[in-house]
């Protein structure tokens, strides 16, 4: 009971071979617990769906000698860790560590990553947290690579977990995410990164007459127009771990005075009074009818 307790969770589902390396290597920190949704959730952001049960399921593992409790969840990334932080663990996580994905998660699509909204789902809470995904080809982010090893991934994991754990964190940091390339060892470089506003995946159309029913996304191929301190610039084009420190605080950084001013002097009160004043709202028709 001494030792702090870390939550575990993904989105790529409870039989992850990449989440069971994430528990190996919090094993080193501290007493683990994952808590995991029972089935693939990639994309989900941190999404608190109505359309789930929340069934329970215990998967109790054994992790080197040592008996990890563990639970499959009908629920998104982020209800995993609700349930999990309130009705799941015996005490307060010190730590939520959400990973390892099959697939990196940069740029301006952190937010579609359900990696990514658990860990802050766990931050919204207050409890130190950190994504961590590995490089991995397209073909293999639903299923996982066979052939990968997480060797490097594992050790960054136990480094930067080592970090947040027992401390306060920096003024407006409130995660982690952590990028590691394809062929990554514990001794390649990392390097602290801001999130890229561009796309790390560009979508097009689906093709329709092929049977496709959803946008497909492919590799962005324009890394090297990304900014020189970016998460995208560090992975794609120098090849080292890109650790990027997230907050929970979305509001832009924009002069907010200089904005107020502006949105002030270009709809003053008394024009804004008269507009709406003026409207005569039509009453809807339904089609068919009048």
């Amino acid at each position: 009971k001494d030792r702090p307790l870390i939550l575990v969770t993904n989105d790529d589902g409870i039989d992850s071979v990449a989440l069971w390396c994430l528990a190996e290597a919090m094993l080193a920190l501290g007493e683990v617990m994952v808590v995991a949704p029972s089935r693939q959730w990639s994309g989900a952001g941190r999404s608190l769906p109505f359309d789930v049960t929340g069934q329970i399921q215990p998967r109790a593992r054994e992790i080197n000698g040592q008996e990890v409790a563990a639970f499959a969840i009908d629920a998104s990334p982020a209800l995993a860790v609700v349930h999990g932080v309130l009705e799941l663990a015996p005490r307060r996580p010190a730590l939520i560590a959400s990973g390892i994905n099959f697939g990196v998660n940069l740029g301006s699509e952190l937010t579609v990553s359900g990696t990514v909204g658990a860990a802050l789902e766990g931050a919204a809470f207050g409890i130190p947290a950190m994504a961590i995904s590995q490089e991995m080809d397209p073909a293999f982010h639903l299923s996982g690579d066979a052939a990968a090893s997480y060797i490097g991934a594992m050790s960054f994991a136990a480094r930067f977990g080592r970090f947040l754990l027992g401390r306060q964190l920096p003024y407006d940091m409130d995660a982690l995410n952590i990028n590691v390339p394809a062929e990554a060892s514990p001794l390649t470089p990392w390097r602290l990164t801001r999130a890229s506003r561009r796309r790390s995946f560009w979508p097009s159309a689906p093709h329709r007459q092929e049977g496709e029913g959803r946008p497909i996304y492919r590799l962005a191929n324009d890394s090297m127009r990304a900014e020189l301190d970016s998460d995208i610039w560090a992975l794609r084009v120098d090849r080292v771990v890109s650790v990027t420190p997230l907050s929970l605080n979305l509001t832009s950084r924009t002069d907010l005075d200089l904005l107020n001013y502006a949105l002030c002097t270009l709809v003053p009160p008394e024009a804004e009074t008269a507009e709406i004043s003026s409207l005569r709202l039509p009453i809807a028709t339904p089609i068919g009818q009048g």
